[in-house]
């Protein structure tokens, strides 16, 4: 199985199973001498692990994670960083109904045809458990770019949109409340409406608007690899992402160029920014900020109709424990695949010129 590694210098390598015994990955190309708080790691962990709310999947899990190379005496050695997340809360016997069907939705019909074989435990592979190993590389990718401030929130749950700009919202709200909205009022209808769907036994998707602050001028690797071409990979290598842009996006297209394009100040800066921090492919010092759509969560406690191994069709309904949205414990996972694109290319920025 190819497609597990993430990155041209600073690279990440992440293994394991919903259902295995542990998660973990190999951080390759981290730089010597970096000072890392083993507290700030285990904290992007517990915003992403199961458990933490009411509107979030009820799998209890730890989520600590283990370092196992690369550190010593509290910094990194400039080796191989391995890690690993053991679980200790699965309940295999939940997905022994999906044993010989497949899911509407999900990645148990294509994995069994692609490789002829599936770990149906929890989606295996594919669950979004995987991305607990992202959030660790994440966060030591964050202790590396220390200067550059990275803030994910949810602006928008089914129809339920923030439609304030980024500048008017106080980040510092965002851990807050269980939805991770900066805004108080929209938190708390966003939540009520979440618990809504919980118990209609459905789900319903949502948005995750990121905003990177501090980024210096020319990150980026042109042509291929333009640093928004680089983040929209990112986001949409994360499970349940559907949609992705940055600046102004698909409103973009109903402006003339005289109105959409971003005039000069003195100091290279410019007077708006729609072009979102990136031009050409190259960060021009202002705020990168884009938006993540993700779909509604593809297991529902419904019946529903579907096939089988043998191509009949059956009837069968979604068991266990599984989030009605995504998007709140999703905030992190953002965040950690922005600070490893930025990682990445700040050590590539070095090899530019002398």
């Amino acid at each position: 199985m190819a497609g597990n590694s993430f990155g041209q210098l600073f690279k990440l390598t992440t293994f394991g199973e919903s259902h295995g015994k542990a998660l973990g990955g190999i951080i390759d190309g981290c730089p010597a001498g970096i000072p890392l708080d083993m507290e700030k790691i285990q904290a992007e962990l517990n915003r992403r692990k199961p458990g933490q709310s009411t509107i979030v999947t009820q799998r209890k899990e730890p989520d600590t994670v283990e370092i196992y190379s690369g550190v010593f005496e509290g910094k990194t050695t400039g080796t191989p960083i391995g890690f690993a997340i053991h679980n200790t809360n699965q309940k295999s016997k939940d997905y022994s109904h999906i044993k010989d069907s497949y899911r509407p939705s999900h990645a148990d019909y294509v994995y069994d045809k692609k490789y002829g074989f599936r770990d149906y435990r929890g989606g295996g592979r594919s669950s979004a458990r995987e991305t607990a190993s992202r959030v660790v590389a994440g966060a030591i990718a964050k202790q590396f770019l220390s200067d550059i401030k990275i803030n994910a929130f949810v602006s928008q749950v089914g129809e339920m949109k923030l439609n304030k700009p980024y500048q008017e919202l106080d980040f510092s709200k965002i851990e807050f409340n269980a939805v991770r909205c900066p805004d108080t009022e929209m938190a708390e209808k966003m939540e009520d409406y979440i618990k809504s769907i919980k118990k209609e036994g459905d789900t319903i998707g949502g948005v995750i608007t990121c905003v990177i602050q501090n980024v210096p001028v020319g990150l980026g690797e042109p042509v291929f690899d333009k640093l928004h071409a680089r983040l929209g990979e990112a986001m949409l290598s994360i499970n349940a992402v559907k949609g992705f842009e940055f600046g102004s996006g698909f409103a973009g297209v109903a402006m003339k160029g005289s109105e959409h394009n971003d005039a000069f100040n003195l100091d290279g800066t410019t007077k708006t920014n729609r072009s979102g921090g990136v031009q050409g492919g190259i960060s021009n010092g202002m705020d990168i900020y884009f938006s993540v759509a993700f779909k509604p969560v593809a297991t529902v406690l419904q019946s529903y109709e579907t096939i089988n191994k043998e191509g009949e069709k059956v009837t069968a309904q979604g068991k266990g424990r599984h989030d009605p949205c995504v998007v709140p414990r999703a905030v992190p996972i953002v965040e950690a695949m922005a600070a490893l694109v930025l990682a990445d290319y700040s050590l590539l920025a070095r090899t530019n010129k002398i």
